[in-house]
């Protein structure tokens, strides 16, 4: 395969190479990539920014991400945090920290990927950084947004009595973490190793390639819902609901029993010998939706494919609170993931 040194293009010779074939398609992207600032004009909208920082070792491993499926995810988890605001992202800057073992047919793949997910969300490419990195790969992504003036949703709107609704299942994409980390650990001591992922595919997509949840926020808009809260579970179910009810100054009560899980979760759950719930609350990366709306939309919302009805928003002191599967009722802990604090 060739392998062409970044040092033969050199810094700014990379960036054309890399963004040469990009063309801008939403109106508010006036200036793109190749001024000193990208332009953007938006009229009578709110405008809504959003950052997230990916590092190798911490946030992905290249032994089992492949470069082109990590451009898109680097991507995507940026527009979910739009969608969580009930805006739609637009655009986005990406900044690079790189070592001298990629090439650039390395980061060829990367901006594949990168520019497929602006492709399939509608979103312009309009600037960013590369520098050198003498710790791995860092991933810088800063997405803007629009969001309309009184439909914006914030993490502290839910009421007493409001409905708590979540997008799609959970667990998947924390299942397909521990597939990939379980064959990662056996490939190191084989020489000639070939995973078998066979059935196990949507565990490995949730993972390594996930989706924002556009299409909700497009029922939503459709059926004229405004959720009062809403937030994506980016770190777990359990630490997105005790956000969203810190914010609101509000409990709520939710049933494991409506909790949301793919067969395939339930399946590998079992093979790892976990608790599945306890991987729904807890696993995180899922990208899905967690909102509430008033009770006298449960008919409405219920009727939204995808979405499920888990319970219910409650006085603040009453907790955060889980009802078993045989009524017992359990208080609910934030232990999903959390980069920089100590282990809870």
């Amino acid at each position: 395969m060739k392998r062409t040194e970044i040092a033969s293009l050199g810094e700014f010779g990379l960036i054309d190479h890399l963004t040469k074939n990009i063309e801008l398609k939403n109106t508010s992207s006036e200036k793109g990539v190749g001024d000193d600032a990208a332009v953007l004009s938006y009229a009578n909208k709110k405008t809504l920014v959003t950052t997230d920082l990916l590092l190798e070792g911490i946030h992905f491993d290249l032994m089992y991400v492949p470069l082109k499926h990590l451009g898109y995810k680097s991507a995507v988890v940026n527009f979910s945090d739009i969608y969580a605001m009930n805006g739609q992202p637009k655009q986005i800057t990406v900044s690079l920290g790189i070592s001298k073992r990629f090439s650039v047919e390395d980061l060829e793949l990367f901006y594949e990927g990168l520019s497929l997910a602006c492709q399939e969300y509608g979103v312009d490419l309009v600037g960013g950084d590369t520098s050198s990195s003498l710790t791995g790969m860092a991933i810088s992504v800063t997405c803007i947004g629009e969001g309309e003036e009184g439909k914006i949703v914030y993490r502290n709107g839910a009421k007493e009595t409001d409905l708590i609704c979540i997008s799609g299942d959970l667990g998947a994409a924390f299942m397909g973490l521990q597939l990939l980390e379980r064959e990662k650990a056996v490939y190191s001591g084989e020489t000639d190793f070939q995973p078998d992922f066979t059935g196990k595919e949507y565990l490995l997509e949730r993972q390594l390639k996930p989706e924002a949840r556009k299409d909700i926020v497009k029922f939503l808009s459709e059926e004229g819902i405004v959720p009062t809260s809403m937030i994506d579970v980016s770190d777990g179910l359990s630490s997105e609901l005790k956000h969203i009810c810190k914010q609101s100054k509000v409990g709520c009560h939710i049933y494991e029993e409506r909790i949301p899980i793919d067969y395939q979760t339930a399946m590998m759950a079992e093979q790892f010998n976990m608790n599945v719930s306890t991987v729904a609350l807890n696993g995180g990366e899922d990208y899905e939706l967690l909102f509430t709306v008033p009770l006298y939309l449960h008919d409405k919302v219920s009727k939204i494919k995808g979405v499920h009805v888990i319970g219910h928003i409650t006085k603040e002191g009453l907790g955060l609170v889980m009802e078993t599967r045989d009524g017992t009722e359990i208080e609910l802990k934030a232990q999903g993931w959390d980069s920089i604090g100590e282990e809870k």
